[in-house]
């Protein structure tokens, strides 16, 4: 089968476009035919090697957390699938990825695809996704009539984070760039804040209940912003490499966000995909031929929204 493959950590030359065995699923795996994975902000970091004391790999390694795809094979234990069935998933980050044809898959990390839309498409939902759950309501609890300030919500996190913390009640308050103000409106943002025109904080009229940064802001920036939250309220950061802030004298919790697999929440998105109350955005799809390009264009911060990586398996 054809993959995307790093032999050594490096720039993004190191991905080859190349010749693989195709996997035989073990107990508890299914072999997926990959209609579609996706470029996440992560992978970059695991193929440039910036992360390998989290993520320890062995090398050569396929990429892609991210899969939508087909049930080709099932190993021992499997229970709840069939062959044929289109699922979606979030990968374990140290095994092979969804880069290639054909990969194996946890079966207790997938669930159904949705059915109203492509099913490669669906590929932009898991990691992003269950970003957004998370540290909605895993880490923030965010509540109906609760204010909250999302920083870089024109990102694709930003994006499921605005629309499931509306669906919510929450009071949403949008950061984001000229380019995404359409996508916010359209999602349902209470406020709008043009980073590039204004400083977020003074924009910013009462205390928020919950502070999400999803973007690579300045620590002094950062300190700034969870000034905004209310005594016992919440800064939630995927930005790992700096902390939240926290404040004891205040009763504000700073929490740094690693995102997690999680199968039933993945299929609650799913089914607000398929009931229309959430919307998967895409800006570009790119064949797994050109991945090597996407890691290139996102070294430069050229990319903007989602990529999904098309890869559509032949039929056997």
């Amino acid at each position: 089968m054809k993959a995307m493959v790093f032999h050594e950590y490096g720039d993004p030359n190191v991905l080859r476009y190349e010749d693989v065995a195709i996997p035989v699923p073990g107990a508890g795996q299914v072999r997926l035919r990959v209609a579609a994975t996706t470029f996440n902000g992560v992978d970059g970091n695991i193929r440039a090697g910036l992360m390998q004391g989290p993520m320890p790999l062995a090398l050569p390694h396929i990429p892609g957390l991210d899969v939508a795809g087909t049930v080709d094979a099932l190993g021992d234990g499997i229970d709840g699938l069939g062959l044929g069935d289109q699922v979606i998933g979030f990968l374990p980050f140290v095994v092979d990825g969804a880069s290639a044809e054909y990969v194996l898959a946890p079966a207790s990390a997938l669930a159904a695809a949705p059915t109203s839309i492509p099913l490669a498409d669906a590929a932009a939902l898991p990691v992003v996704g269950l970003t957004a759950w998370q540290a909605l309501f895993d880490h923030a609890g965010l509540r109906a009539g609760q204010r909250i300030l999302i920083v870089g919500a024109g990102g694709a996190v930003g994006g499921y984070a605005v629309q499931l913390a509306k669906a919510a009640g929450a009071h949403v308050i949008a950061t984001g760039s000229p380019r995404s103000r359409a996508r916010l409106m359209a999602h349902g943002a209470d406020e709008i804040i043009d980073h590039t025109a204004a400083q977020v904080a003074g924009a910013v009229s009462e205390p928020v209940d919950v502070l999400l940064n999803l973007a690579p802001i300045s620590p002094e920036q950062f300190a700034v912003l969870a000034g905004l939250v209310r005594d016992g309220g919440v800064v939630v950061s995927t930005t790992v490499w700096m902390p939240a802030p926290a404040d004891a004298s205040r009763g504000v919790r700073g929490i740094d966000l690693f995102v997690r697999s999680d199968a039933s929440q993945l299929s609650e998105l799913v089914a607000r995909v398929d009931r229309g109350e959430l919307a998967v955005d895409i800006a570009e799809r790119v064949g797994l031929a050109d991945l090597a390009s996407v890691h290139a264009r996102a070294v430069d911060g050229a990319l903007g929204g989602k990529i999904v990586i098309m890869v559509a398996a032949p039929e056997e």
